[in-house]
């Protein structure tokens, strides 16, 4: 069934970077295909989110978001296991085969980004819990070797992301995507160093404890992100995201951090190319 589309927002005064989507997917059960993805970036341009960091969770999606990031200026990829990818492939006893192609992979200078990687102990149990801190060291040791932005998903594994990054030693450029803990976790992560990436959760009404956390979080620190096709903010929660629904996050974080849209939108552009460096 085909999700109904929220008409477009007012484009954003400044540019703005989407820290990390999906264009791959599609939840309205239209095909994607490279061509296909000139509108949809040219669709997010007209409100003002100019580019975009496109995240590639297994092999083929990496290998698809490179092949995106080399079609369309506008697009950088990252690229890596998911966390719940990783408890299957070792299941099937291909773990190592695609650590080899996602390290191949991430050698192109158009991926700038390794991620998403992480933990999940809401869609895997405790018997993958091994494998995904396994690949999580991978990773992070991958992205501490080529330098590039290490980006991950937390999802109820607080605790434990943060003291294997502890152990392990985090990579130069840290983002947390999606962020979803509590003040006291923003303000640890700050004084680590790591950005914090927040979705269109941030806007749900229910997630008064995340815009808590955003409020603490040091603007230099702060990005923004669709993660779509998933995480539509709030009002269309529900219909599919895409880049271009972006400008509803942006609008409320600035209303929570208590500083204008536009210098939002000049502090994330600015922290991006920091991290990702030029398109």
């Amino acid at each position: 069934m085909s999700r109904a589309q929220p008409p477009l927002p007012d484009p954003l005064p400044l540019p703005v970077v989407d820290n990390h989507t999906h264009l791959d997917i599609s939840r309205d059960e239209q095909a994607v295909t490279i061509e296909s993805l000139g509108a949809v970036l040219a669709q997010a341009a007209a409100v003002g989110v100019e580019r975009v960091v496109q995240i590639g969770c297994d092999v083929p999606s990496a290998a698809f978001a490179v092949e995106i990031a080399h079609r369309y200026p506008a697009v950088l990829a990252g690229v890596a296991l998911h966390p719940n990818e990783a408890p299957r492939l070792a299941a099937r006893g291909e773990l190592g085969a695609a650590y080899a192609e996602i390290e191949r992979i991430s050698a192109d200078p158009r991926v700038r980004v390794i991620g998403e990687t992480g933990l999940d102990y809401f869609r895997t149990g405790t018997e993958g819990v091994a494998a995904q801190q396994d690949s999580f060291r991978w990773h992070i040791d991958l992205a501490k070797r080529l330098d590039k932005v290490l980006q991950i998903h937390d999802r109820d594994a607080h605790d434990d992301v943060l003291s294997i990054l502890a152990r392990e030693g985090a990579p130069r450029h840290t983002v947390l995507h999606c962020f979803s803990g509590d003040q006291a976790m923003a303000r640890e992560c700050a004084e680590r160093g790591y950005v914090l990436s927040f979705s269109g959760t941030v806007t749900f009404k229910s997630a008064q404890s995340l815009r808590d956390a955003l409020a603490v979080t040091p603007i230099e620190q702060v990005l923004v992100e669709t993660d779509a096709p998933y995480l539509t903010p709030h009002p269309w929660r529900g219909a599919s995201n895409a880049p271009h629904l972006m400008p509803v996050t942006v609008r409320v974080m600035a209303q929570v951090l208590g500083v204008s849209v536009a210098e939002l939108c000049a502090v994330t552009t600015q922290t991006a190319e920091r991290l990702y460096g030029p398109w």
